[in-house]
């Protein structure tokens, strides 16, 4: 194949290492973000903890050194040409005259994304909790094998999803351990016992019926809750309650009886423990909103607004290598890492003022737009707002706008909000006014919470009330809405 030569145009966009960093940060929750600023401290000795009016002194003196500095080369033997003075571009640009890679990355926090998760301590896992009772069981060594098996085949929720066959497969496999689907079984039961009730079900019925069984002694309604569950499961989940009714000659009290003590049952035994054991979790606010005499005042979580300054330090070693006379190799490439590590720090320190800066335009631009809800904490009173429509006000970008929405919460006197939570499409009335989807679903939440529920309407029904109101909408929005907000169709909401 001959070789030859063509001209090509090339269209291509590159953030720089500022705009990548900012992303990052921008997406670092507040309760995460101390974290992250602690790990730059360790990182880089340049940068310190510090007052404000130190940290603006640091840098603009430290922007007169670095001027003088670039102003003047120093020569190894007398000679100029052979070691020139260290430069910023030295260390920011490599030599085919692209961005170097190590600053296109933070080492300190690499690649922020959504996949990204943040471990938290735990104490005593739910699998701790089952294997710690597998010592209760007489079990020779083998079938103690067969009993951790199963243990590590439960899901976090305490199901066990996994084919019998699959787990006689990975003893045989990975431990020499032989057996059959019948043993299992047999060890199943007995893992079945532990606490907390209800683990090493197949499905949610099994684990109601082993609930139930542990309170059997607790009187005739129990007992019919089993039988229930055990022979009209279906007719229970689809609450055909006058099914279950006429079968089982159950009275109007009975039927109570029995309902109530299968909605106390947990589905998922092992999933409320895990929540008992790990490190609480608390929203932390990044805006705080304060209505004074019917003026809002927005503010930003101190927690964002570190107070960062350059080291001391470092500024007197730039300053002493400044005033010696003799400049070896060993001093300047001491200087060239002073000044990488100052640069960062400054660098660091401009991305944490961006982040403030563009946190506050955005929730300024969002409290703006909702201004009675602020006011007022009526979510009837909220207007249409999309990304589209802060980023036209702040001038920022649809995307940097979705960053800060989807991870920020703001704290008002009527509770803690997720930015995203004001974010909200049109729909249009009979009068032609556009109202926020959410002001129509609040309305539709009312509308379900006000019906009767031993007759409960439909679907149709709904959106023939809506439209009395004036809300132009379709019977499949209504159920696509209230889809949303987790309201079942109106036979499964049929109470007593």
């Amino acid at each position: 194949m001959a070789l030859g030569q063509t001209l090509q145009q090339k269209l291509l966009q590159k953030l720089s290492p500022q705009q990548i960093q900012l992303m990052k940060l921008l997406q670092v929750p507040t309760a995460n973000l101390e974290e992250r600023i602690k790990e730059e401290l360790e990182e880089n000795p340049a940068l310190e903890m510090g007052e404000d009016e130190d940290s603006k002194e640091s840098d603009d003196e430290i922007k007169d050194e670095f001027e003088t500095e670039e102003e003047e080369d120093f020569d190894l033997d007398g000679s100029e040409d052979e070691y020139e003075n260290p430069d910023v571009s030295e260390y920011i640009v490599d030599d085919d005259g692209e961005i170097a890679d190590y600053k296109m990355k933070d080492d300190n926090y690499p690649e922020m994304d959504d996949k990204q998760t943040i471990p938290i301590k735990l104490e005593n896992s739910f699998f701790d909790l089952v294997l710690n009772q597998l010592g209760m069981l007489e079990l020779d060594e083998r079938r103690f094998k067969i009993a951790e098996q199963i243990v590590g085949s439960l899901d976090d929720d305490g199901y066990l999803r996994r084919e019998l066959s699959s787990i006689a497969d990975d003893l045989a496999f990975r431990q020499n351990v032989m057996t059959d689907e019948t043993e299992i079984e047999s060890i199943i039961k007995e893992i079945q016992a532990f606490d907390p009730p209800g683990i090493a079900a197949r499905d949610l019925q099994e684990c109601l019926i082993l609930q139930l069984k542990r309170k059997s002694s607790e009187g005739i309604a129990v007992e019919l809750a089993i039988q229930v569950m055990t022979k009209f499961y279906d007719e229970f989940i689809k609450k055909h309650y006058e099914k279950i009714q006429n079968k089982l000659h159950l009275t109007d009290e009975q039927l109570k009886e029995v309902i109530h003590q299968i909605v106390k049952l947990n589905p998922k035994p092992g999933g409320n423990f895990g929540e008992l054991n790990k490190a609480e979790s608390y929203i932390i606010p990044d805006f705080y909103i304060l209505n004074n005499n019917g003026i809002l005042e927005l503010s930003l979580n101190s927690k964002n607004a570190p107070e960062l300054k350059i080291s001391e330090g470092y500024k007197e070693m730039m300053k002493q290598y400044e005033r010696g006379t003799k400049k070896d190799k060993r001093q300047k490439e001491a200087v060239l890492f002073i000044k990488q590590k100052i640069d960062s720090a400054k660098w660091f320190i401009e991305m944490i003022q961006q982040r403030q800066q563009t946190l506050l335009s955005t929730m300024g631009a969002i409290m703006k737009h909702q201004l009675e809800f602020f006011l007022t904490g009526d979510v009837l009173t909220m207007r249409p707002m999309i990304l589209k429509d802060v980023a036209e006000k702040t001038g920022l970008d649809i995307s940097t706008v979705s960053r800060v929405a989807n991870s920020k919460f703001v704290q008002t006197e009527f509770g803690t909000y997720r930015l995203k939570y004001f974010f909200s499409e049109s729909l249009s009335t009979d009068s032609g006014e556009e109202v926020s989807t959410r002001e129509v679903k609040e309305i539709l939440s009312n509308l379900i919470d006000a019906e009767d529920k031993h007759k409960p309407v439909s679907d149709d029904f709904l959106t023939d009330l809506l439209n009395e109101k004036g809300y132009n909408i379709a019977r499949r929005t209504v159920a696509k809405y209230r889809e949303q907000l987790n309201i079942p169709v109106a036979r499964l909401r049929k109470g007593l």
